[in-house]
């Protein structure tokens, strides 16, 4: 179990539930946030190719996206999309396909510390590592151009 975590991950069924579920965390890391919304299939990144005037999906729901912001170091951002799943973004580091009920658990091993960085030597390289309930990590290749202070701090 980490730091709190139970083995299963909270169920998140819609992006206002998950953007309650960051407010909890900033709340609780004492961060701040900024949340926006994107309402609609003509606002959403994803749907793009929705005509114009177009908001509805063809099943006549509104999908909605939101992007957070949160203050202080490291450097965190969410987009939540509406196809259940996140773009999270660590210090420029981008961590692509979240399922959006790991969401607060990534982010409370980013704010606890538990986060960290593995290098190689050869070839060279770098990972961010976050580790998620259930003995699961999501491992991400970091640029050497990302590799900033904040980074650089948590090398194992």
């Amino acid at each position: 179990m980490i730091g709190g975590m139970d083995s299963s991950p909270e169920h998140l069924p819609t992006t206002e539930a998950a953007v309650a579920a960051l407010r909890a965390l900033a709340a609780h890391y004492a961060r701040e946030m900024e949340v926006t919304h994107d309402i609609g299939a003509d606002q959403t990144s994803r749907r793009s190719a929705a005509g114009i005037g177009v908001t509805l999906d063809p099943d006549g729901s509104l999908p909605h996206e939101a992007h957070v912001e949160f203050g202080g170091v490291p450097r965190v951002s969410v987009r939540l999309y509406p196809e259940d799943d996140a773009l999270i973004t660590v210090e420029g580091v981008e961590c692509p396909d979240i399922p959006r009920d790991d969401v607060p658990a990534f982010l409370r091993s980013v704010f606890g510390g538990l986060a960290h960085v593995t290098t190689r030597r050869f070839p060279p390289g770098h990972r961010l590592v976050v580790p998620l309930p259930g003995d699961r990590a999501h491992k991400e290749h970091i640029p050497l151009l990302l590799l900033g202070p904040w980074l650089s701090s948590r090398i194992r």
